[in-house]
């Protein structure tokens, strides 16, 4: 009986491990394209990285919210970064890695999120990713050549003190 038992259930387990083999070895569909294919130009200047920082710094006032703000260059480099008198303290480093992260991902940091929240979890073991809102690439004439990171608020704060600096120079 107590055989008879254990080969039914190792019958049953055989079956779905089966049935969950066949599932896992659909095609997928294969991209023509590669996603986030942005060419990498030259690094930003001085001078962008404080129009855009400015940009954003003058929303976050408006706003009345405090923030850090960094920009770094195609290379990842930091260029230029400043933080609103009240701004938590880990903001400064939070801006710089946002900021570091969209440029070498080519991509917005809430992109990267949104990929972990839909199931990429093994994204998280990747060095140099941070997966929140605020940092957005600067693209100018089709080539990435900064970007800009934001911190000092919720996630959605972030994206639009970050969308505001963007925006100073495209």
């Amino acid at each position: 009986m107590f055989s008879k038992t254990f080969r039914t259930l190792g019958v049953v387990a055989a079956i779905f491990a089966l049935h969950a083999q066949a599932q896992s070895t659909e095609p997928t569909t294969v991209p023509e394209q590669l996603p986030y294919d942005i060419p990498y130009g030259p690094p930003i200047k001085l001078a962008q990285a404080r129009t855009i920082i400015s940009a954003a710094e003058a929303e976050a006032r408006r706003r009345n919210w405090k923030y850090a703000v960094a920009v770094v260059d195609s290379g990842g480099n930091l260029v230029s970064c400043d933080k609103m008198d009240g701004t938590q303290l880990a903001s400064v480093e939070i801006a710089e890695a946002k900021a570091r992260a969209s440029v070498r991902f080519r991509r917005q940091t809430r992109d990267m999120q949104n990929a972990i929240n839909n199931g990429a979890t093994g994204n998280l073991s990747i060095p140099g990713i941070l997966a929140g809102e605020g940092g957005i690439p600067i693209v100018i004439d089709g080539q990435l050549i900064g970007a800009i990171g934001t911190s000092g608020g919720a996630g959605v704060q972030d994206s639009v003190i970050a969308a505001a600096g963007a925006a100073a120079i495209r």
